[in-house]
This record gives C-alpha cells, structure tokens and sequence, in this order.
C-alpha cells in the first residue's frame, strides 16, 4: 500500500513537473526554444517558492531586519511570479528581460542600502542563466554588462557595510550562500539534462533522416530501374509486336488480293503461326509482369505441393513439347510442399520448361527434379538442349535487353527470365543457372519450404 502511495505521489509529481514546464508552450516553437521555455519556467518556479520561504524565515527570525532586507526577501517571489505569467500570455521577451533586470537591481539595492546580505553568488547564477536563456547577441551583451557593473559596484566600488548579515543573523547567511549554490547547479544541471535530451532527440532525428534519406535512395535506383525497364519493354513492343502483326496483315492481304491458292497459304502459315506464338508469349510475360509491378497486387501465399504443379505445367507445354518431339521427364513422384504464390511460381516453371524445350533439339531431353533441405526447396529443370558460353550466361539476369533463337528458330522475348527472377524473389526465392556451350543448361531455383 506505501508503495502504491509513494508512486502515486511520485507520478503526480512529474505531471506537476511537466504543466510547469509547458506554461506558455506553442506549438510553432522548435525543439531549442521549447527547451529554454521549459527550464526557465522551473527555475521560476523554485524561485517563486524560494522567495515564500525566504520571507517566511525572516518572519520567524527574532533579530531585527531592515525593510530593504523584507523587500529582497519576498523579491524572489513576486519577480517569478511575473515571469511565469508573462510567459503564460506568451510574452517571453517581456519575460526574459523583467528578470535578468529586476534580479539583479532588487541584489544592488540591498548592498546600495548599506546592507551586506550574503548574496552576492546571485550574480554568478544570472551570468550563468543569461548565457543560457538569451539568445541575441544584443540582449545578451546588455544584461551581462549590467549584471557586472552592478556587482562591481556593490561588492568592489562599495566594501564597507554598516549592517552585515553574517553578523547580525548567522544562520541566515549561511542559508543565503547555501541557497546561492544549490540554486547555481540545480540550473546547471537542468541545462545539462535538457541539453542531453536534446542532443539526444537530435541524434534520433538525424537517424531517422539517414533511413529516410537512405529509402530514397532505395527509392531512386528503383525508379531508375523501373525507367531502364520501362524504356526496354517500350523497345521490344515496338520492335517484336510488328514483325507478326506484319505477317498476318501480308497474308490476309494476299489471299484478298491475290486469291492465293490454299497450297501456297499453307506454305506461309507456319512462319505466321510461328509469330503469333512469339506474341502471344510476349503479351503473357508482360501482363504478367504489370500485374507483378500493380501496387495492389499483393502476394497471395499458400501450401503448394510442387509434385503436382510441375504435372500440371507439363500438360501446359505438352504441345510445345511434342511439335519438337521433346521429351519432359519428373523425377519427382511425391509431395513436395512450399509456401508461396501458387500463380506467380507456375509462370516461373512454365516459363523455365518453356525456354528449355526450345533450346533442346529434336528428340532431346528434359528433366524436373526436387530437391528437399531443412528450410528450402530446390527445383531444377534440366536439358540436353545447346547450352551457352559463360558470356550469354553473365546477359541472362542483366538490366539489357538478351535474347537468342531457339533450336527451330523460335524467337524469345528477353522477358520471361527477368520475371522469373523477380517473381522468385518476391516469393523470398533465388535463381542460378549452370550451362556450358553444346552440353545443355540447368536452371534452378528455391524457395522456402513449408
């Protein structure tokens, strides 16, 4: 129950603490002169309550006291309290002035009035809180100037006092000079902490500025990815999409004009359908690839099990395959699950068995096999087909445009590797390839396993 008493107590405290801080808070302030605002109403308020209890020792001390010594001792709260409202109605250069005024006149009046009070340390302390508090050079070197004239005069022109404190009332000098340095470091350790605060919310800033300034970046060389690609796919649409849209025109016109007999129609047909079949994979791996660049297509990952998705992709090429009388064989007859976006991994393996049936040669052979570790799985799609040099190997996942004719002179679109790539690592996958010029390639990739 004490306990619960105490941290309740301690809790009001700090909420006590922080309204005090934020009289007269704005928020078009910066950090800075939120700072010197918050400190200043503190050391406002001590000096608020130190002027009450200063006057309420005088009240209570038998021995006699000047009226100049009753107006310094309630000085301390009247001047504060000042402060403190003035910085309410957000007037803080009124503020600022009325106190590093109005302390040290009431701190030269008593020694003026021939009274040696045992303060003359205060001067220290408005020196050390007007350096801190007074940001123009111009108020600065005013106050400062006058705060060392005042104590010149007091306590060097004037060394002699008729009434000295120490004599008079011990005990309450002593309390004066304590009171001075407690007043001294409590300043100056509210200025280290809140500087230390500072600072540190100003290494955070620049932190979170570097990761910001660092995303973008990350965020440029994505762009200047995305417009390299951007320029590529431009290049091959107006480059690729011609060349059939220009063979079926000639053939339709033709037969219109000419009156082709259908001997010599079925002679050109293959070179068209041949072209068509180029389009229709162009125009599959780039709606796939907006699709992928979409910023609402988002992964739809789930339990895939491979054994069944390459039987499935094999019936989607079996065509392909058997027009080149090209052999697919699995070597996998179990399940093997992963975790991932079902639709963007079959466009990888159909575009991977696609480009090995046309880089094999007719009667060649085609291998897909699975291969199991702890966290990943790793599919390899293998061939008999032409193979490649380590140059065409290093073009395969670069930022040019790459294509070669197949076997049966297929023509490629350059695009359907770079999906494969991004569509992996979209799924936290990776690709390689092994290959070696005139003795077939393999190409592999992972994924993580379910």
């Amino acid at each position: 129950m004490k306990r619960l008493k105490l941290l309740s107590f301690l809790k009001n405290i700090s909420t006590l603490v922080q309204s005090i801080k934020r009289i007269g808070y704005s928020e078009e302030m910066d950090k800075n002169e939120q700072l010197r605002l918050g400190i200043f109403n503190l050391l406002n308020t001590i000096g608020f309550l130190t002027g009450i209890s200063i006057t309420a020792l005088a009240i209570l001390n038998q021995g006699y006291l000047p009226v100049i010594a009753w107006i310094v001792a309630a000085s301390p709260a009247f001047i504060s309290l000042v402060v403190l409202i003035a910085n309410h109605k957000r007037l803080y250069n009124f503020a600022m002035v009325w106190y590093f005024i109005m302390y040290p006149t009431v701190t030269s009046l008593v020694y003026i009035g021939n009274i040696d009070v045992g303060i003359e340390l205060f001067f220290i302390l408005y020196g050390v809180f007007a350096v801190f508090f007074l940001q123009e050079i111009k108020y600065l070197a005013l106050v400062i100037g006058f705060i060392v004239v005042c104590y010149f005069m007091v306590y060097v022109v004037q060394r002699k006092y008729e009434f000295v404190i120490a004599d008079i009332n011990y005990p309450f000098f002593v309390f004066n000079q304590v009171l001075s340095l407690i007043l001294i470091f409590t300043g100056l350790l509210l200025i280290k902490k809140e500087n230390k605060e500072y600072q540190q919310e100003i290494l955070e800033s620049n932190e979170d500025l570097n990761r910001y300034n660092q995303e973008i970046e990350q965020q440029k060389e994505e762009l200047h990815e995305l417009n390299n690609l951007k320029t590529k796919l431009f290049s091959v649409i107006s480059h690729d999409i011609r060349t059939p849209m220009y063979g079926l025109r000639n053939l339709f016109k033709g037969v219109e004009e000419y009156d082709l007999p259908a001997e010599e129609i079925k002679l050109l047909i293959p070179d068209v359908v041949k072209d068509l079949q180029y389009t229709t994979d162009l125009m599959e791996n780039l709606l796939q690839w907006a699709k992928s660049q979409m910023k609402g297509e988002a992964l739809s990952p789930q339990l895939i099990d491979m054994n069944k998705l390459i039987n499935d992709v094999q019936q989607v090429v079996r065509l392909q395959a058997e027009n080149k009388q090209v052999y697919i064989k699995s070597k996998t007859n179990k399940p093997v699950y992963i975790y991932a976006d079902k639709e963007m991994i079959e466009v990888v393996l159909r575009n991977l068995i696609s480009n090995a049936i046309k880089f094999t040669p007719k009667e060649g052979e085609i291998i897909v096999d699975v291969k199991e570790s702890d966290e990943l799985v790793e599919v390899f799609v293998q061939d008999t087909g032409t193979g490649m040099s380590e140059e065409s190997r290093q073009k395969l996942f670069g930022d040019e445009h790459f294509t070669t004719k197949g076997t049966a002179n297929e023509a490629g679109t350059g695009l359907g590797l770079m999906i494969c790539k991004e569509f992996l690592k979209k799924n936290g996958g990776n690709i390689r390839v092994q290959s070696e010029l005139g003795k077939g390639s393999t190409f592999a990739f992972t994924l993580p396993r379910a």
